[in-house]
């Protein structure tokens, strides 16, 4: 299961449409308060998380996640319009599986979450 945090709508609901029909479980919401919720609630194996959102932004979600024994280790990819380095840097230096520039193209989201989850298994218990 993915979740989706992404306060823009269109945004949001197309991306959700995407990756259901690629045949990924979806759940999706445009709050970080709600998505640590739901996070708790449905256990995703990746979080897909905008990062310039209003109320919390996507380094708040990703330090709340962090701090909960059931969310410290649910990856995230961040998607931002933010192109700087320095930001992706930043991301992955704060333990950010991957981060993607919007807009991005449905190739180019697909693979890194096929990417992400494999390496999610690879690095399960069970390794």
């Amino acid at each position: 299961m993915i979740l989706i945090i992404e306060d823009n709508e269109d945004i949001r609901e197309d991306l959700a449409e995407l990756l259901i029909l690629d045949g990924f479980d979806v759940i999706a919401t445009d709050c970080g308060a709600e998505a640590q919720k739901l996070a708790e609630e449905h256990a995703p194996d990746l979080v897909i998380c905008d990062i310039m959102m209003p109320l919390m932004d996507g380094y708040e979600v990703l330090d709340a996640f962090r701090l909960s024994k059931k969310t410290f280790a649910i990856p995230f990819i961040f998607s931002s319009s933010k192109s700087e380095k320095k930001d992706a840097k930043k991301a992955k230096a704060l333990g950010v599986a991957n981060y993607l520039v919007k807009p991005f193209d449905e190739a180019e989201i697909l693979r890194c979450i096929k990417s992400c989850l494999l390496e999610q298994s690879d690095v399960g218990p069970e390794k």
